[in-house]
């Protein structure tokens, strides 16, 4: 079984040439409906029956969710759990679409012959009913794939098109939209591969480091970020500079339809000793990472063609927004049990259809969702593993976002002597609160004296004294009645 690792993309730096550009025109978007699709892994579904996948659709699809991308590798449960997949949608009688996100640090391409398997599952899909089409082609993208030549002595653009997008078995048959892992002024090369590009990494500050915070973020106190730290890291916290340096590049690729889907993503935290899968990083997801990408995103929705959510279930990095059912990979259960993420789930619909129709919609029923860490960011447990690579940049605050009717007010509290209360207006509202050591979480959404929402989870106590590392996020949510 495959376990996908997290590669890394080109960072701020690259794309601040485009910072200041001139303004980017819509690009070309041919035939592609503005579409909400989630990261689904299919490496940790090798137990799932039909009614598995049926369950997964209609709570994504209940949450503004339009399809699934299914991140398959070289397992041998693929063609199995894909099919399934495909089942459990016609069976719904939905509309809810699927496509192939091909994991190329899994499959193997150095060889001409590894084409087949990746043309054969393109092929024996591609006509079944809830297949993701643009222009009657079927909608496929990769996770990585920078580095396959399919033996065409390393020409990575050569090997893709002979052995891929324009082998006679698939030619005029994939509209293809992978996530390479190269610098975006190279795209230009890849003319007659790539329909459009996959931006995976986009939903992170994923150069926002505590090695560079010096010059990225001058005179911020990581140790006590006041409201100018706050407003120097939102720069950085779901910004759309990533997205137009790729935009500008997707531009060069001659041929190319100019279908570019970006990434939203809430949080990522993984902790895999050198033992296992030797992952033990952060990426910032404070000031609201979740809701603030979203926000920016809409505002340029003109020039995104597809959202893809990383992820539905990828527990082991921790920016899983689904229920937590299926396989784990193998210790992330010390960082993930409990640790439910559908507060966030919660929240998607709101902006899905924003994005799809450019109009926030009504908020009918009062909303609240809080999250926080579970131990403040210094603690120092006897963990071997050690300490996140940046958890420096964390903050120990709790984290609400209040969908309101209405205009109202919404107290925060995490001691009994801390509580503050803040005006909410009708809309999206974005709050934070520090939180104190043995704190809990506690909000309290009231409108003309009478409350609303009163949230206060079970399970929670911001921990001073941990026997391990976890950042991971505690979410919570409710729902006015």
């Amino acid at each position: 079984m495959h376990f996908r690792s997290t590669l890394y993309s080109v960072g701020l730096l690259a794309a601040a040439a485009f910072v200041n550009a001139a303004p980017l025109k819509a690009p070309r978007q041919s035939g592609v409906p503005k579409v909400v699709v989630a990261h689904h892994i299919v490496g940790l579904t090798a137990a799932f029956t039909v009614d598995d996948w049926k369950s997964d659709i209609s709570l994504a699809q209940a949450n503004g969710i339009d399809g699934f991308a299914l991140n398959i590798g070289n397992d041998p449960f693929t063609a199995t759990q894909a099919d399934n997949a495909f089942t459990a949608a016609e069976q719904l009688a939905s509309n809810f679409k699927l496509f192939f996100s091909f994991d190329m640090s899994s499959f193997p391409c150095k060889a001409t012959g590894d084409a087949v398997q990746i043309r054969q599952l393109t092929l024996n899909f591609a006509s079944r009913p809830n297949q993701f089409t643009v222009d009657g082609k079927a909608f496929v993208s990769t996770f990585a794939g920078e580095a396959c030549d399919f033996g065409h002595g390393g020409d990575v653009p050569g090997g893709w098109k002979a052995e891929y997008t324009q082998h006679p078995e698939t030619t005029g048959k994939v509209h293809f939209v992978p996530s390479f892992f190269i610098d975006p002024a190279t795209f230009s090369t890849f003319s007659g591969v790539m329909d459009g590009d996959f931006n995976f990494n986009s939903g992170w500050p994923i150069d926002l480091k505590v090695a560079q915070a010096g010059s990225l973020l001058p005179g911020v106190d990581l140790n006590n970020i006041d409201a100018n730290g706050e407003t120097a890291l939102q720069k950085f916290i779901g910004s759309f500079d990533t997205d137009n340096a790729h935009i500008t590049n997707l531009a060069n690729v001659q041929g190319s339809a100019q279908t570019y889907m970006a990434a939203v993503a809430p949080w990522f935290f993984t902790h895999f000793g050198a033992d296992t899968f030797n992952k033990n990083f952060i990426f910032d997801g404070d000031e609201h990472l979740w809701v603030s990408r979203w926000e920016n995103l809409i505002a340029n929705r003109d020039k995104v063609s597809l959202i893809e959510i990383v992820t539905w279930n990828d527990f082991g990095e921790s920016h899983y927004i689904g229920p937590q059912h299926g396989q784990l990979p193998p210790g992330s259960e010390a960082w993930v049990n409990g640790f439910d993420h559908q507060g966030w789930l919660s929240l998607t619909n709101f902006f899905a259809t924003q994005f799809k129709t450019g109009q926030a919609p009504a908020v009918e029923k009062d909303q609240l969702v809080m999250w926080a860490r579970p131990h403040p960011k210094n603690a120092t447990p006897a963990d071997p593993v050690g300490p996140p690579t940046d958890f420096q940049l964390f903050q120990d605050k709790m984290w609400a976002v209040v969908l309101a009717s209405a205009d109202g007010k919404l107290t925060l509290s995490s001691t009994d002597s801390d509580a503050q209360t803040f005006d909410i207006k009708a809309g999206v509202n974005k709050l934070s609160l520090p939180i104190q050591p043995n704190g809990f979480m506690h909000g309290v959404l009231t409108r003309n004296d009478q409350t609303v929402i009163d949230l206060k989870p079970d399970g929670f106590t911001f921990n001073p004294n941990p026997t391990a590392f976890n950042y991971n996020a505690f979410v919570a949510q409710a729902t006015a009645q």
